[in-house]
């Protein structure tokens, strides 16, 4: 039997919403990955895109387990010589918090243009109000229940 191969005009694409408030951050960011990538799919095949579209609500309320909300920190580099700029994950969850969980999406897809592809197929939101109700999203809660000491 020879092997499935997706063609661009078979791929339907649907969009779901996590509501990500009292959820650790890897663990969302590891389904939005996941669905982003198509691998809840029957016919995911790793070089082709036939992922989802992702709408992450309440990134606010996203927890991070541990110290990480003191210890962790994000670094990115300006380009200029000496200019290594750095943020502390409590600054960046007090004041973006929806660019902590695309930046966890991204470590977590391939680090190509698919991988880039499939990012733009993301959007993530402080709070519950979002302005894709016209595609109609459906919820995804396959969660399982985490233990997390607050």
């Amino acid at each position: 039997m020879p092997t499935y191969m997706p063609k661009p005009c078979e791929i339907s694409r649907l969009w779901y919403v996590i509501d990500g408030a009292g959820l650790p951050l890897g663990r969302v960011a590891a389904q939005v990955a996941s669905i982003l990538r198509g691998k809840i799919k029957a016919i995911f095949v790793p070089h082709v895109d036939c992922g989802d579209h992702v709408i992450v609500i309440n990134c606010d309320k996203i927890i991070l387990t541990g110290r990480k909300l003191e210890k962790k920190v994000r670094y990115r580099h300006t380009g200029y010589i000496g200019h290594l700029k750095k943020i502390n994950y409590s600054d960046l969850m007090k004041n973006k918090p929806n660019l902590a969980m695309e930046l966890a999406v991204k470590g977590m897809l391939p680090k190509n243009t698919l991988g880039r592809k499939q990012l733009t197929r993301l959007t993530a939101v402080v709070g519950e109000n979002h302005n894709h109700a016209a595609q109609k999203p459906q919820v995804w809660n396959y969660f399982r229940k985490v233990r997390v000491s607050a």
